[in-house]
């Protein structure tokens, strides 16, 4: 895929341009000392970019058909309400240079995981919503990342072809659910690495958003 067709950038949000991510291991771990739970850094690796629908059936099969995965998420959901709101949320790295560059040249879309209400809201306090022309959310699809279909609505939205758009992500199932829909991908690790079949599937792997403007 040549970068000379896209005509659009649609964004992650977590670990992408909100510091989220790294307040969500910090509830993780809270309410897995909590609930008793071994392992939570690889469970809610996996998880990662997925909806809450989706989030409740991977814990599942790591914990067991009879664990309380929605009792799991609606704690951290209070401890990350509690920090966000005492704290507030840091955007990541040369979000803004890389905002005020792309919307210069480029349609700009959002493609989260996290409900609309939080989106709003968090993109809102941030002073950063306006950029997005778009935004599909966690609860207006289906089938959460990996699956392509946030990345198809995405694109939908803003009328143009997945081809014509390239996606910015930090985990890899933000990448694979990109790929699979025909984006070009563009990674921007945050709190896992790639490992070789997501190296594969990204077109280009940054350190940083400050880096963006080199491929686009």
């Amino acid at each position: 895929m040549d970068e000379k067709q896209i005509k659009a950038v649609v964004f992650d949000m977590d670990g992408v341009l909100l510091d989220t991510e790294t307040i969500s291991w910090r509830t993780w771990e809270i309410a897995a000392k909590e609930f008793g739970l071994s392992d939570i850094e690889k469970a809610n690796a996996r998880c990662m970019g997925a909806n809450r629908a989706d989030t409740i059936h991977l814990l599942k099969e790591i914990y067991g058909a009879d664990f309380d995965s929605l009792a799991l998420l609606t704690r951290t959901s209070e401890l990350f309400d509690q920090i966000e709101f005492s704290e507030g949320i840091p955007l990541m790295p040369h979000v803004m240079e890389a905002l005020n560059y792309l919307s210069g040249k480029y349609t700009l879309a959002l493609a989260s995981s996290t409900r609309k209400f939080r989106v709003d809201r968090q993109l809102g306090a941030c002073k950063i919503i306006h950029y997005f022309k778009t935004l599909t959310c966690g609860d207006q699809v289906e089938h959460s990342k990996p699956d392509p279909e946030i990345y198809l609505k995405a694109c939908a939205s803003i009328g143009l072809r997945p081809e014509e758009c390239a996606a910015i992500e930090d985990s890899p199932n933000g990448i694979r659910s990109a790929a699979a829909a025909g984006l070009y991908t563009i990674m921007v690790p945050d709190k896992v690495q790639p490992d070789e079949k997501i190296k594969g599937l990204c077109h280009k792997i940054i350190p940083n958003l400050g880096k963006i403007t080199d491929i686009l």
